[in-house]
């Protein structure tokens, strides 16, 4: 369907341009109707100038970026809505994705962890499509490529890549879609309710996958690992050196299910971190070498998978999007 036309199909049903939605599988390689532009030949020639654009609007707004890697720090916080699109021949798989966004900066250089990130999200209801996300700096010392830090933050087909801190799912309600998630070192970590579906969560060297940050009972937080490929890098070989988590605080809640756990995993499976800790640590209904739970410890005992309304909330579907 030609995108003007597929533009006013969606008006016609209340639903704004920044809703556009490609069918799954298909190329995203112009700009979706309404969207400035970012390029060589776009309306900026960087993402920073077309985030400033935006200005103080509460508008929808979205934002296509041309093939090409931008050596940029950003900082997200518009008050609309905020869709991002990377160019891209497949929406539905990270593999072909042609934008990247990368930084390259410790969090001891850049005085804390949220200034270190090469993507700071600061602002609710953005959607995040077909992006790389990095930051450069390597082994040594915490070093984030996203700090997701709002509520209703999608983000479908993208990848995150680093070493320690990679991802930062700080606050509020998140769902990663068909993505990949690199790191070594609590390279998933914070304390949101993140959701991760289809996703290849990749080590890169031993250490541990999540460092959640839930430390209250009233807290309504998890990460969900759905439906996941836990996986070393390419011509890595971590046989039983990674764990699936460890708390940064004490009452920290991590679930892996349906997902296909390598022999990457340790048979021990999580590990020790925060002082007086009693995390809620679940497997439910995993396979591969690494699933094998018998010799695990703190794991806690689950009855069924938890469902994306538990982790989400129950107005998931408004925001949460199963088509891309």
């Amino acid at each position: 369907m030609h995108c003007d036309l597929l533009k006013i199909v969606l008006l016609s049903f209340g639903l704004q341009s920044s809703a556009y939605i490609l069918p799954r599988g298909s190329g995203r390689t112009s700009a979706p109707s309404g969207c400035s532009t970012v390029g060589v030949s776009g309306d900026y020639s960087t993402i920073g100038a077309a985030l400033s654009a935006l200005g103080s609007s509460t508008a929808d707004a979205c934002i296509y970026i041309a093939a090409g890697t931008y050596e940029e720090q950003l900082v997200i916080k518009y008050a609309g809505q905020l869709t991002i699109y990377g160019e891209t021949s497949d929406t539905a798989t990270y593999k072909q994705n042609t934008v990247t966004i990368t930084h390259t900066i410790s969090s001891p250089d850049a005085g804390s962890l949220d200034s270190s990130a090469t993507v700071n999200i600061k602002s609710d209801s953005v959607s995040v499509h077909n992006i790389n996300i990095a930051n450069g700096y390597g082994s040594g010392a915490q070093a984030v490529a996203l700090v997701a830090n709002a509520d209703q933050l999608g983000f479908y087909a993208c990848q995150f890549t680093g070493y320690q801190d990679t991802l930062y799912a700080k606050a509020g309600h998140q769902y990663y879609a068909n993505s990949r998630i690199e790191g070594a070192v609590d390279f998933i970590f914070g304390d949101a309710s993140a959701w991760f579906e289809n996703c290849d969560i990749v080590s890169n060297g031993a250490g541990y996958i999540t460092a959640m940050s839930r430390q209250v009972d009233s807290d309504t937080s998890w990460y969900a690992i759905n439906n996941c490929n836990i996986k070393a890098a390419s011509g890595v070989d971590l046989t039983g050196d990674v764990y699936l988590g460890r708390p940064w605080r004490v009452l920290a809640r991590v679930i892996y299910q349906n997902s296909v756990l390598s022999n990457i995993v340790n048979a021990k499976g999580w590990h020790a971190m925060a002082d007086g800790a009693t995390p809620l640590y679940y497997e439910f209904n995993n396979s591969g070498a690494g699933s094998d739970t018998s010799e695990r410890e703190y794991l806690s005992t689950i009855d069924a998978a938890v469902t994306k309304e538990i982790v989400l909330g129950d107005d998931y579907k408004d925001w949460a999007k199963s088509s891309f």
